[in-house]
Parts: structure tokens; sequence; C-alpha cells
């Protein structure tokens, strides 16, 4: 992972095995508590986050600025 990332990170989370449904809403709460612009870590295990959390992004605007497995950085969208 870009050490550039770890600097600005606003926030991590760590979903754990979480699975889809929890986990988009789990998902959601921390991008709302963040400022635009601000990233997010989030450390998701389970298999499904490969899939869901790029469609996630692509649905919802927020940018993925990082995908490795299990390893995700994600930037809110702004305003």
């Amino acid at each position: 992972m870009d050490t550039d990332h770890y600097r600005t990170i606003s926030a991590f989370w760590d979903a754990g095995e979480m699975g889809c449904g929890g986990f988009i809403v789990e998902l959601r709460r921390v991008l709302d508590k963040l400022q635009p612009g601000k990233l997010a870590h989030v450390c998701a295990r389970g298999s499904g986050a490969v899939a869901d959390i790029p469609a996630w992004c692509g649905m919802t605007g927020h940018l993925l600025v990082l995908a490795n497995h299990p390893n995700y950085i994600i930037q809110k969208k702004g305003d």
C-alpha cells in the first residue's frame, strides 16, 4: 500500500468478515462521518468485498483510491 495514503487517512474501519447487507450499512455510516474529500481505510476480509466495494463506490459516487484485498481506501465524494 502506498504510504502517502496513511498520512491522509481520516477514518479506519475493520469490517472483518462482515457480509454484504450489514457491511454496506456500516460502510455508509463510516463515510457519513467524514468531510468531503477525506479518506477512509477499510479492512474487509469477506470474499464479497472484492466486488461489493467497487460496485458500491460506483453507485454512490465515492472514489475507490486503492483496492488491495483486504485493504481499501475510499475517498468521500464532494457535496
